[in-house]
């Protein structure tokens, strides 16, 4: 009977494991850092972990969905025991905290269960695909899910619920884009996006489109969050002083995600986002940034891509040197987006760098 128990208690294991893999938050931004993923060796003692109940979760901060292709998308939410954010106990490899930060929560061993749906009407009842993952406070509670199997250029339907219960998130909207090769016979709108500082005033230009119902996709051109102390001119962001390590940018991006407008548009179109410079820091480029403070700048921008891969509904790139995030969607043979990233990826002598000039000609 031995062998038999060892059998059963690793296939449960395994089962469990891979709920966490389910949930994308916890890879790295890139395919080719792993060593900014969530470590899987440290993922994998919490096998047998205990889960929150419905009645201690919520889902706090809305549903997003992004990086649209032909048949699938990435959506997100945050399900978590609080509307405050982590302190991670877990950090890239060779890279310890700033700060220790009392006002954070502070890490748990309990896991939360999250399943999502998708379905190509608003009542959800022609399910296209769906899946289960947990998430933890490694990844400050965020989930996120590819849906696959759909359509080109269609609308969808999609909602969190947490496992097993009737707890559930607001329904998002989301929409596909057109095959490469597809002629498309009607205008696809955009709405554009860049410069969104928080202090500055209210994100009212997210909530117009989404009265209207007036775009199909959502580009932000970076400056998504801008790190800087607040100046108390309108709204302060959270935390009030200039952003360092993982807890800040997370803070950060979330402070962000209550403005309703923005929780609005996030709720309602798909998102192609890619950074500029205050995602990171001011002036940010290839090797540093003016205003670093004295602080490591390898740590710190390791910090702002870890946390804005949590929370932005991105997928991994091939980061093949200076974390870049550049990348392209095709809008059937309307056009081509190129999303370049001409900051935080080679910006040296020239602005895009070689491989990214390279990439652009390719791309024409």
């Amino acid at each position: 009977m031995l062998p038999r128990v060892a059998i059963g208690l690793a296939a449960a294991y395994g089962a469990v494991a891979s709920l966490h893999s389910n949930n994308l938050a916890y890879l790295s931004p890139s395919r080719r850092h792993p060593t900014l993923a969530v470590p899987a060796s440290h993922l994998a003692t919490r096998a047998a972990d205990e889960l929150y109940t419905p009645d201690e979760l919520e889902f706090t901060h809305g549903v997003a969905s992004g990086d649209p292709l032909a048949d699938s998308v990435i959506i997100w939410t945050r399900l978590a025991p609080s509307s405050n954010n982590t302190a991670s106990d877990t950090v890239p490899e060779g890279v310890v905290p700033v700060y220790d930060h009392p006002e954070a929560d502070q890490p748990s061993e309990k896991s939360a269960c999250v399943e999502f749906r998708i379905a190509s009407d608003e009542k959800l009842t022609d399910i296209v695909d769906k899946g289960t993952a947990y998430t933890t406070s490694e990844v400050d509670y965020t989930i996120k899910f590819e849906a696959a199997g759909l359509k080109p250029f269609t609308t969808y339907y999609y909602q969190f619920n947490v496992c097993n219960s009737a707890k559930t998130s607001i329904v998002g909207r989301t929409k596909t884009v057109p095959g490469k090769d597809a002629k498309v016979e009607k205008n696809i709108k955009l709405a554009v996006y860049s410069c969104s500082n928080y202090p500055e005033g209210y994100f009212n230009a997210y909530g117009n489109p989404v009265t209207k119902d007036s775009v199909d996709y959502v580009l932000h051109l970076g400056d998504y969050i801008y790190e800087y102390k607040g100046d108390s001119s309108i709204r302060n962001p959270e935390p009030d002083r200039e952003t360092y390590d993982l807890y800040d940018y997370r803070k950060r991006i979330a402070t962000y995600r209550t403005d309703q407008d923005l929780l609005a548009s996030h709720q309602k179109f798909p998102w192609i986002p890619v950074w500029d410079d205050h995602e990171v820091a001011d002036n940010s480029w290839r090797e540093g940034s003016v205003n670093s403070d004295g602080e490591v700048f390898a740590k710190r921008k390791q910090a702002a891509v870890r946390a804005y891969f949590e929370w932005m509904p991105i997928r991994q790139v091939e980061m093949d040197d200076s974390l870049r995030i550049w990348r392209s969607f095709s809008l059937g043979t309307l056009a081509d987006l190129m999303m370049l990233d001409t900051r935080q990826y080679s910006r040296d002598l020239t602005v895009l760098g070689a491989l990214q000039g390279l990439e652009a000609i390719r791309e024409r």
